[in-house]
């Protein structure tokens, strides 16, 4: 009996289903912690060089791909084997991803004009005022919990001179990112920082189908990491 073409296709496809997928890692520009090379896309930085040395001793194959943040966050909820990093743990996205890490910590800090003359000391201070931030960023979303009245851009690398425009008051940063911003904006001396308001803990976040082995594994490899000193070596390379 002849087997019709659409059998012998059904069971082609079937034949060629992968053995192992590979793990998709994506991310963000997020100097130190995550550096885009501008011309040829390629990912370095602190928390890359931990989770590339994770993703060695784990013998996974995997692609790391940086894209604007809130396509990267979206696509670790959604899509299998995918993860992103470097995504600080809040209790908002608790439910939303498997969590390896913490690979950084990371200060959250509140910057101003140098010509200002407003001096706020606290979060409380800042109440009367618009922040700056930027979309699907937890800094953000911090500030939207709490009701403070925000001005959100669609990087952080925008905020800088949107400030110095008058656009809103103060700028929320994470302390390392928002001095390498104003550094390669040529803005160090416009701009300064005023108070440190938060730390959090910036980990691997992966979608909730990712085997619970696999996580479990994954946060063991990267303690022994700690243990042998390999993440302090990476760590002074960005000092």
């Amino acid at each position: 009996m002849r087997i019709p073409r659409l059998c012998v296709f059904v069971l082609s496809t079937v034949l060629i289903s992968p053995v192992h997928a590979q793990e998709i890692l994506v991310t963000e520009d997020y100097p130190p912690f995550n550096i885009v090379n501008p011309k040829t896309g390629e990912v370095t930085g602190l928390s890359t060089e931990k989770v590339q040395e994770l993703m060695r001793r784990a013998g996974e194959k995997y692609s790391i791909t940086a894209y604007p943040w809130a396509r990267s966050i979206q696509m670790a909820q959604n899509n299998p084997e995918t993860c992103v990093f470097s995504t600080s743990r809040t209790p908002g996205r608790e439910q939303l991803y498997k969590w390896v890490g913490p690979l950084v910590k990371n200060n959250w800090v509140i910057f101003a004009r140098a010509d200002d003359t407003r001096h706020p000391k606290t979060l409380e201070d800042l109440r009367v005022y618009v922040i700056g931030s930027y979309r699907n960023d937890a800094i953000a979303e911090y500030f939207s919990l709490k009701g403070f009245n925000t001005e959100l851009a669609s990087t952080d690398a925008d905020n800088p001179r949107k400030m110095l425009a008058g656009r809103f008051d103060f700028w929320a940063s994470g302390e390392l990112l928002g001095w390498e911003i104003l550094k390669q904006q040529g803005l160090s001396k416009m701009i300064v920082q005023l108070f440190t308001f938060n730390q959090t803990e910036m980990y691997l976040a992966c979608n909730t189908t990712m085997s619970q082995a696999k996580i479990d594994r994954w946060n063991q490899i990267l303690k022994e990491m700690d243990k042998d000193g390999t993440n302090a070596a990476i760590e002074k390379r960005y000092k």
